[in-house]
């Protein structure tokens, strides 16, 4: 008897485990793996556990190569890939051009901004170039900054420095823009600005920029090819090294959400006057990376989790909710387009030659 219940209990175990291997197959074989390049600004949000479940639970494990939106739209070998989603509108418009996509997703889009302290925020005041917006919140007045530069005014020539006398200049720290989409957002509002506030797009208001914008970026010196290098200097090193660093607003506030306590008390998030939106534009390149641009635009769950990486999503009420403890406002009317890529582009090229 004890014989045969033992016999009895081996046979139901080994159903028990072919089972769990027969269904576990079958799970696995429901999940669809699809493969896209993105901007690295957004990678953190992809391989967040959160995020990945979210995807499985609609049937997809979401794969990310990163690249500079400039080289996605050029370069990258789209061929093997079910998605592209750069970091700004003109290098997706020129995929969707170059592909013929007809649909495109903007699931996140985040205005350029600059991380600096509250020393010198109160300096930068007391001379006139950064003052309130139309909101509860600071800006940086480009306009007055430009003048600042272009004089090669150092930070020790400003009256009433005591905070940061440094005999260096008053200068905005970027990253390369021969390689980075936010470096290619600030020539968009730089040049802006130097045309006498209108968007360049022709070759004589290219000419008439290039100057004064291209100072901007040499006499920084060295840059690096990722936004998240001159934050995490910012974060790291803090005002002798990085006053003024260029930021996606997501990168500060998705810090202060996350409360992993990095921005620290002294720390202060100005918006630049004007600013421009980084709109990370997804575009489908087949029907499994359509799925990804639709849950993306549309699931709640993936919006909230959005939202906690500072981006700002299709449900405004959502990113407010979630943004509260960063105080971002709700909407920046200070805001303008970047040139068309083909502009943007040979801007880019020119400054690039400069090097």
């Amino acid at each position: 008897m004890k014989r045969r219940v033992s016999i009895g209990l081996a046979v139901v175990l080994l159903l028990a485990v072919a089972a769990v291997i027969i269904w576990g197959d079958d799970s696995k074989q429901d999940v669809t793996t699809v493969r896209g390049v993105i901007g690295s600004e957004k990678q953190p949000f992809f391989t967040d556990q959160r995020v990945v479940d979210a995807f499985a639970r609609h049937g997809l494990k979401v794969e990310v190569d990163t690249a500079g939106s400039r080289q996605i739209a050029t370069t990258v070998d789209l061929g093997k890939y079910a998605f592209a989603f750069p970091s700004s509108s003109p290098a997706a418009q020129k995929i969707q051009r170059d592909r013929k996509v007809t649909t495109v997703y903007t699931p996140f889009q985040s205005p350029m901004a600059i991380a600096t302290f509250e020393p010198l925020v109160a300096l930068l005041r007391a001379n006139g170039v950064v003052h309130k917006g139309a909101g509860d919140y600071d800006v940086l007045d480009i306009a007055k900054y430009l003048e600042l530069a272009k004089a090669g005014t150092r930070w020790d020539q400003l009256p009433g420095n005591t905070a940061y006398p440094a005999r260096k200049n008053v200068l905005v720290t970027t990253t390369d823009p021969r390689e980075s989409n936010s470096a290619a957002m600030y020539l968009s509002i730089v040049s802006f600005v130097a045309n006498g506030n209108a968007v360049v797009s022709t070759p004589e208001q290219e000419a008439k920029v290039l100057p004064s914008v291209t100072k901007l970026f040499l006499d920084q010196g060295y840059t690096q090819n990722s936004t998240e290098g001159p934050f995490e200097d910012y974060l790291s090193a803090g005002m002798g090294k990085t006053p003024l660093a260029l930021i996606y607003e997501s990168q500060y506030v998705g810090r202060v959400v996350r409360g992993d306590g990095s921005i620290r008390p002294d720390m202060r998030m100005l918006y630049t006057a004007p600013t421009v939106y980084s709109k990370h534009t997804l575009v489908p390149l087949s029907a499994d990376g359509d799925k990804v641009g639709q849950l993306l635009a549309t699931d709640p769950e993936l919006g909230r989790l959005a939202a906690t990486f500072g981006f700002r999503t299709n449900d405004p009420k959502v990113f407010a909710e979630v943004a509260a403890p960063a105080h971002a406002p709700a909407d920046l009317v200070d805001a303008i387009e970047p040139p068309t890529f083909e502009t943007l582009e040979r801007l880019l090229d020119a400054v690039g030659k400069q090097y």
